[in-house]
């Protein structure tokens, strides 16, 4: 062991306070020839793992620890407490450091009741808590924040030994004075106190250095990053900072020169080493017990299980067959040598909950659904025989890990899941999982740019010049984008911008809940792992994340809400209101042809899986006729893949020949036409052709996936021998090989495929045969997404299915189907109408009938759901337009409404009557409505998009809405990212202009431009902008020929680069040169032609008229010299009209 140990450290788990990795931390120490250090993150243990696995792997001694922030008062006080020295902190810090496996289970203790239940700006332990959980602990009386150090550091030496003798009472020899030296003065006065209490009282010193980042000049760096934590800018003369170069890992000889006058203080961070040894338990399972019921009369859980699924075989299956009972009992047989039944019982246990209690469950996710234990015990509903589906890729005898079983739900039954399973085990055993945020490439520029005091435009330009891929890294977008890497040379702000975020590109950012994640434990979870609370949420989380709890051998389970489900769910329940049709989802039938022709037709927007424009593109030609097709292109649909997929097609069609390198390989690859789609044909080839078990195929495949090189070849060896046993050439065996190689790196899980594939077609069923509950459905899952919204109105047009305006008396909280062809708005989607407003004027609606004036609405329901917010946004969305009186007029009669009301309800409730007991109602009459005129219609609609987010009733664009439509060629709630256009046309109307001012200060804009539906963001460049500024102001309807912007990042709204601008009313007549007419020979005879021509004669003008002849392989382009037309939007319309077989175009 070296002559010193770091003994106060913090890595970048320290949120936002360290500029350190783990990695960094251990790599540094190794080329120290350091081999062991303490991690002490602030108040957590968010390290703990990570940390001992790196360390252990770099042969370095990890000793677990934590500063912990001990409170004044109770931990669980929430208030400031002044101290003697007037800091209002309220809690002082300390160090402890784990002994052995007591001490860690007290650290997990103390770390977790601060979070749960000390947490007040920090999370605070107390004195009492100290004395209950100290045993196994060393503690350090820590830095300058240190209760007896900051008494040292004033000169108190009362205070500081009364606190050290306190602190050695609860810490009887395991206690030691900390010295630090930072070039502080305040630490240096510190030191004679503490040599003096060391003497006094026989407490043994040690020197520590409080390091925070890795190397001396990274310490602009973590100042850039404490900054960020504090929310200050850098160049805030007021704001906290660390002193320079200071807080880094300091070699051994640089701390015995700090401490040459106190060596023993080195001396006795070895001893404290030396105590220190805490083994963590990793790879053993600790599963929570399954209750069996006595009345199965199974005594272990192998037995249960295996009754379960015998029970579960005779529902699924009407001819249980040798092949499929073979299957049943060698899954059984794996699970029980691996020692998971358990495992499968708490699986299928809350999945039958949920099944019961009528939340909505997914038929399978990822591996899972090729278990034919899952699908008859009801975790799954994916047949795995009838799919082709292997069991080991799912569990590997010959790899034991715990299985991974994800389980799709409902979103709003999601929550009732978890909360019966934390009924079922204990609440103290069950919680949900910690994730981190890292600062990535983009963000850590974004943020190191803030912090640098850099505008947001110019940080957003760069951040911008990075490019949108995977596992992108601020040194590989400097390799590859030059504009980027000259930033550097700009000027010194920009070089520090750059160099700063790359020593801190990848630290942690922030902690947050896993959206899906949960932990079951045997026990109380704090005797595995320490537990957090997010602040501001009654949230129990770990401190230890997903990957890591699964090595620690706990049981992990992803909870995931599927919005699709929910979907389902709500169409289901609307066509059985509608039709009275109860509808069995998961028994439709699955050879559909209507529902294939919607597929066929890339008619599937709002279907899972399946509705982004590159899919629907591909649907269109595929023109898929089973649910294998649909596997198969749910699997090919992502990167790498895709590029076989015109293949893939054009083999579906026999438009391409299939080969396969072997016959014997033509059983395994048949469905997907010769091509290897499936990690799972992978697998069966290496069994086929290498005479493989499944078991030691799925381990190739994960082999080549990871390109491991050494395995790789090792497997490749064992394939070309198996082959040669089968008497396959050495060649052809290597062929083969090399082909499973290529594609083994992004082959698809094909049980995940077939199981998501099978939500799709359920999704794909209902739109066929229920398109107006399925949309509606739709819009209610979506309803904070306006642009979703907007997309799927214009979905429900394109169906012939009307969106009806908001009206109060037919309407409901939510979107409706009202029959086939209509959809009554939901009224909860109105900003600042609330649900439980709503649901109250609904209910007296319900009750008493209809309304006929505002005053109805005021006088009958009650105040609160009624109030000014409430009528007002009711009024401005249309709401209200079916009762007495106009916009305008309700508008300003409101206060008048709810005065009336409240004077209505106030007699009402005291009962009178008049002398002839006459009614109310005739004693109080309604308010007339004030005689003002109505709102124009213009308004009225920005009024109206206001409140609902996009134009409904009306639209301003409305008399170009078929110009916008011939020419334009994107869409700007529908385009495929990909396959933009490199010049792109598109119109609307301008909402917004910003002006600003280029290097040159000539002034430029950037314009918001909104559509039919959904809009764009314009850049107009000084040259443009001068060309075009009369048109280029708000509420102008203009056209524009554009290019993609290069700021423009997938997901975000389209920026787009204007070449030229058009009022939008001069559109048909300035682009239109020629009208494109495509024929296909087959089905266009004489008279189509003669009509075609008759109508030309009679509509003259100055395009040109093109004709495109195809006879399905080869197009004749033909030009009718002698007949120029109008490109009048009749002539267009009546050509369409002559033959749906016609296709028309305007270039």
């Amino acid at each position: 062991m070296a002559d010193f140990v770091h003994l106060h450290n913090h890595t970048d788990f320290s949120l936002l306070d360290a500029a350190q990795s783990v990695e960094q931390m251990c790599s540094t120490l190794t080329d120290l020839n350091m081999d062991s250090i303490a991690v002490t993150e602030h108040g957590n243990l968010f390290s703990m793992i990570p940390f001992y696995k790196q360390a252990r792997e770099k042969g370095i001694k990890p000793i677990l620890g934590c500063e912990i922030y001990v409170s004044v008062g109770k931990h669980n006080e929430r208030k400031q407490v002044t101290t003697s020295s007037g800091k209002k902190w309220g809690y002082n810090h300390l160090v402890l450091l784990c002994q052995n496996e007591t001490g860690y289970k007290n650290l997990m203790k103390l770390v977790s009741i601060g979070y749960l239940e000390g947490f007040y700006y920090r999370p605070r332990v107390d004195k009492d808590l100290l004395r209950k959980y100290n045993e196994g602990l060393i503690a350090t009386t820590a830095c300058l924040a240190g209760e007896v150090t900051h008494y040292a550091s004033i000169g108190d030496y009362d205070k500081a030994r009364k606190a050290a003798i306190e602190y050695s009472d609860i810490f009887p020899g395991r206690f030691y004075l900390e010295m630090q030296n930072h070039d502080i003065e305040e630490e240096k006065s510190s030191h004679a106190v503490l040599k003096k209490l060391s003497k006094d009282l026989g407490l043994p010193l040690i020197a520590t250095n409080d390091c925070h980042y890795a190397q001396e000049d990274h310490w602009e760096a973590h100042d850039i990053l404490f900054c960020l934590g504090t929310g200050k800018d850098r160049d805030d003369p007021n704001r906290l900072r660390y002193e320079p170069r200071q807080f880094y890992i300091k070699s051994t000889d640089e701390m015995y020169e700090l401490f040459k006058d106190c060596p023993e203080a080195l001396e006795n961070t070895l001893q404290i080493a030396e105590q220190c040894d805490v083994e963590i338990p990793m790879g053993d399972y600790h599963l929570p017990r399954f209750p069996i019921p006595k009345a199965s009369g199974a005594i272990t859980s192998d037995d249960y299980l295996r009754i379960l699924c015998q029970q579960g075989l005779i529902e699924r299956y009407k001819n249980i067959t040798p092949k499929v009972q073979q299957r049943l009992d060698y899954e059984l047989s794996v699970i029980k040598k691996m020692g998971f039944a358990g495992y499968f019982l708490i699986t299928m246990d809350f999945v039958k909950y949920a099944k019961n209690k009528a939340i909505p469950v997914g038929p399978g996710r990822g591996s899972a659904a090729g278990s034919i234990v899952a699908y008859t015990t009801g975790i799954t509903d994916v047949d795995p025989i009838r799919y082709n589906l292997l069991f080991e890729r799912f569990l590997n005898p010959d790899r034991i890990s715990m299985p991974d079983i994800d389980i799709d739900f409902c979103i709003e039954g999601r929550q009732q899941v978890i909360d019966y399973i934390k009924g079922r085990y204990g609440h103290d055993s069950v919680a949900q999982i910690i994730t981190f945020g890292t600062m990535k490439a983009k963000s850590v520029v974004r943020d190191v740019g803030r912090v640098l005091g850099m505008s947001y435009g110019e940080v957003d330009r760069i951040a911008k010049l990075i490019p949108n891929e995977p596992k992108m890294t601020l040194k590989k977008a400097l390799d590859v984008n030059k504009e980027l890497s000259t930033i550097v040379k700009q000027d010194e702000i920009h070089q520090e911008l750059i160099e700063y975020s790359k020593v801190l590109e990848g630290l942690h950012r922030h902690s947050s809940t896993h959206a899906a994640g949960v932990v079951i434990t045997p026990g109380p979870l704090t005797d595995y792992v320490p537990l957090y609370k997010p602040p501001g949420t009654n949230d129990v989380a770990t401190q230890v994340e997903m990957n890591e709890l699964e090595e620690m051998g706990l049981l992990k389970m992803d909870f995931l809400g599927l919005r699709n489900l929910t979907v389902i769910h709500k169409t289901v329940k609307a066509i059985e209101l509608n039709h009275k049709t109860k509808i069995d989802i998961d028994n439709i039938d699955l050879t559909d042809q209507k529902t294939f022709e919607l597929f066929s037709n890339g008619k599937t927007i709002g279907v899972f899986q399946f509705e982004s424009g590159g899919m629907r593109e591909y649907l269109k030609q595929l023109k898929p006729t089973g649910v294998e097709d649909l596997i198969a292109m749910n699997a090919l649909y992502r990167p790498g893949p895709m590029q076989n997929i015109p293949d893939f097609i054009k083999r579906k069609h026999g438009k391409s020949k299939i080969v396969f390198l072997h016959p014997m390989l033509e059983s395994i690859l048949q469905e997907t036409y010769g091509i290897i789609v499936y990690q799972e044909q992978v697998m069966q080839i290496s069994q086929t052709i290498g005479g493989f078990s499944l078991a030691q195929g799925d381990m190739m495949r994960r082999a080549m996936g990871k390109k491991k090189a050494d395995l790789m070849a090792a497997f490749k060896v064992d394939f070309v021998e198996g082959a040669e046993k089968l008497e396959i050439s050495k060649k052809l065996a290597v062929e083969i090989f090399e082909l499973l190689e290529k594609f083994a790196q992004y082959g698809f899980n094909k049980s995940h495929s077939t199981a998501y594939a099978l939500v799709a077609y359920q999704t794909a069923w209902l739109k066929t045969h229920f398109p107006a509950e399925f949309l509606a459905a739709n819009m209610n899952t979506e309803m904070n997404d306006i642009d979703r919204i907007v997309k799927l109105i214009g979905e429900a047009r394109d169906m012939g299915i009307k969106v009806e305006a908001p009206n109060i008396n037919i309407s409901y909280p939510e979107f409706r189907a009202i029959d086939h062809k209509k959809i009554s708005f939901g009224l909860s989607a109105i900003k600042n109408v609330g649900l439980k407003a709503i649901s109250a004027i609904i209910d007296v609606r319900e009750k008493n009938g209809n309304f006929n004036t505002i005053f109805d609405i005021s006088k009958q329901v009650d105040s609160q759901s009624s109030n000014r917010k409430v009528l007002e946004s009711l009024i401005l969305a249309g709401a209200l337009d079916n009762l007495k009186g106009h916009r305008s007029q309700n508008f300003e009669a409101i206060d008048s409404s709810i005065k009336y009301g409240q004077k209505y309800i106030q007699d009402m409730n005291s009962d009178q009557e008049n002398l002839f007991g006459e009614s109310m109602t005739n004693i109080i009459p309604e308010p007339q409505l004030p005689e003002i005129s109505e709102w124009s219609q213009e308004e009225k609609l920005i009024k109206e998009k206001e409140l609902i987010g996009f134009y409904l009733s009306g639209h301003p664009l409305k008399k170009h809405f078929e110009d916008l439509r011939e020419f334009s060629n994107v869409n700007l709630v529908d385009y495929d990212s990909k396959k933009l256009p490199k010049e792109i046309r598109v119109g609307g109307i301008i909402s917004n202009v910003r002006q600003l001012f280029d290097k040159r200060n000539r002034p430029w804009a950037i314009i918001k431009l909104e559509g039919e539906f959904g809009k764009c963001e314009v850049f107009a460049f000084a040259d443009v902008y001068e060309k075009y500024n009369d048109l280029i102001m708000v509420d102008k309807m203009v056209f524009l020929i554009g290019k993609l912007s290069n700021r423009f990042e997938d997901k975000e709204t389209l920026l787009l680069n204007a070449n030229r601008f058009l009022a939008l009313k001069n559109v048909r007549k300035t682009l239109s040169k020629q009208i494109n007419i495509r024929l296909f020979k087959d089905q266009t005879d004489k008279n189509l032609i003669q009509e075609i021509f008759k109508l030309s004669k009679d509509n003259k003008g100055y395009c040109k008229l093109l004709f495109y002849l195809d006879d399905g392989n080869t197009i004749e382009k033909v030009i009718s010299n002698n007949c120029q037309v109008n490109p009048s939007k009749q002539f267009i319309q009546n050509l369409r009209n002559l033959s749906s077989q016609i296709h028309i175009w305007i270039s």
